[in-house]
């Protein structure tokens, strides 16, 4: 299976007759392995701010999380493992795999439970996978 076809048939998968907004597969380099139509690139400075959450998990907090020029509250995630963020009625969950970023953009109806319960699965899955 393709990566593009990981993004297109599940993490753009209808919940409840509601999608992600964007979503995106990426390399621990940065590099986009696959993409959803609207999923727009994060800037060299914001995937060194993500990483270097992941590293030393607390990073993000004090500034919040910068993607595409809005911030987002960095919020409960999981220590070098997830991180999650608020943005009004929207949010972003990201899950760390040993090869891969899984990336989620969300906003109302959809809830910050079914974006994490997406990305985190699939990350789950591809963790399971050896990726």
């Amino acid at each position: 299976m393709s990566w593009q076809t990981y993004v297109d048939d599940h993490l753009m998968a209808e919940v409840e007759g509601n999608t992600l907004t964007s979503s995106a597969i990426l390399g621990h380099d940065g590099s986009i392995w696959a993409q959803s139509e609207k999923f727009i690139p994060f800037k060299p400075e914001e995937f060194t701010s993500i990483m270097n959450d992941f590293n030393e998990p607390g990073f993000l907090a004090p500034t919040g999380l910068h993607v595409d020029g809005a911030k987002y509250m960095v919020i409960q995630g999981e220590p070098g493992s997830v991180i999650r963020g608020k943005k009004g009625s929207g949010g972003i969950t990201i899950k760390k795999t040993g090869q891969a970023l899984i990336v989620g953009l969300y906003d109302e109806p959809l809830t910050p439970g079914q974006c994490n319960m997406i990305v985190e699965g699939m990350g789950d899955y591809l963790i399971d996978q050896g990726m």
